[in-house]
């Protein structure tokens, strides 16, 4: 089979994958016999572009980056809006890589939902749609006979679905807890150096760590979403956003992380969720005073980690980035290889 990829979105980690795409299209093609072609790229800010006989990539990467809009690509189909790239072009996988909404799951819920519907395989690094509708969406797709995966939403390229899925199977999951914001964990870390709260995520924006708005990472919201699609892929949860306690680290001050330190502790951001012995889940993000025997209290800077508790091997720790440009592009490619296992 060839796979034409229509692009919904093309910002950092739609452009992250597409390089990848492009550096790799030798290899994909020898060692897991995956042909494809990118068809179309909708983007609300650069335009959008169709062409059924293929798009030239790199030409279109050296575009965007010059700042130039898609719509000064030479030939093909102009004005597409994301929902008409999604129907009426002749693509059979979409790569929805919109900016995040986790409170609504839109635009890219419904482009998700579109998709499916009109049997096309989707692939996303987007936590919005996971985050409200998670068991619809796989639902949809089984009934669809297509494939969704989202491998990258909780920590972009390092495994954590397909871990869970391969390496991991056979155990009973416990506990989930982990470092899942790298913007939080940055400030963490230079507090501990004696910075203050205001000059670390001062630091954290000027290296694009953290957004001019901060509230998402610094608040808890990003590790919430996070902590809720793993609740509901694990444990099969069902929880909202507003079933889950969420506190950010604004409140952390030099005082407190001198005295975890004279404790022998340290304090991370920690997203968790754990089965309660009447089976229900306990879901909650927050600062905690973690011993530095704790994996977890080893991680710092902008890393995040993972730590499953299981029933066979006992806690099992991930580390790795969890967020970046080719990080979660590569993401996209772990879906993409996966895909073509099953319906190449």
């Amino acid at each position: 089979m060839e796979w034409k990829i229509a692009f919904i979105g093309f910002g950092t980690v739609g452009q992250g994958f597409a390089e990848i795409l492009l550096e790799k299209k030798e290899l994909l093609r020898e060692r897991f016999d995956i042909k494809y072609r990118v068809v179309a790229i909708s983007d609300m800010l650069k335009g959008s572009i169709y062409d059924k006989n293929g798009l030239d990539l790199k030409k279109i990467l050296d575009m965007v980056k010059a700042g130039r809009k898609l719509d000064e690509y030479p030939g093909g189909i102009k004005g597409l809006d994301a929902l008409a790239t999604i129907k009426e072009t002749d693509s059979n996988l979409i790569v929805e890589v919109t900016y995040t909404d986790v409170k609504t799951g839109e635009p890219a819920l419904t482009h998700v939902k579109t998709a499916l519907n009109e049997g096309k395989h989707v692939i996303s690094t987007n936590k919005g749609p996971p985050v409200k509708a998670i068991e619809e969406l796989k639902k949809l797709a089984d009934e669809k006979n297509v494939f969704y995966s989202f491998e990258g939403v909780v920590l972009a390229g390092t495994p954590v679905f397909n871990l869970l899925e391969y390496c991991l199977a056979g155990n009973k999951i416990k506990e989930v807890k982990g470092i899942v914001n790298g913007t939080t964990n940055y400030i963490l870390t230079r507090m501990e150096e004696g910075m203050s709260y205001s000059d670390a995520l001062k630091k954290a924006q000027d290296l694009g760590y953290a957004e001019a708005d901060p509230t998402g990472d610094v608040e808890g919201w990003d590790a919430l979403g996070k902590i809720v699609i793993l609740s509901n892929t694990i444990f099969n949860a069902n929880l909202k956003l507003e079933d889950v306690p969420r506190e950010g680290i604004t409140n952390i001050t030099l005082d407190d992380i001198k005295s975890a330190k004279d404790e022998g502790k340290r304090w991370k951001l920690i997203a968790s969720a754990r089965i309660r012995e009447d089976n229900t889940v306990e879901a909650k993000v927050g600062p905690e005073k973690l011993s530095l025997d704790d994996p977890l209290a080893g991680v710092n800077n902008a890393v995040n980690a993972l730590t499953f508790v299981t029933d066979e091997l006992g806690s099992v720790t991930i580390v790795g980035p969890g967020a970046g440009r080719r990080e979660t592009g590569f993401a996209l490619l772990i879906d993409f290889i996966n895909l073509n296992r099953i319906f190449g």
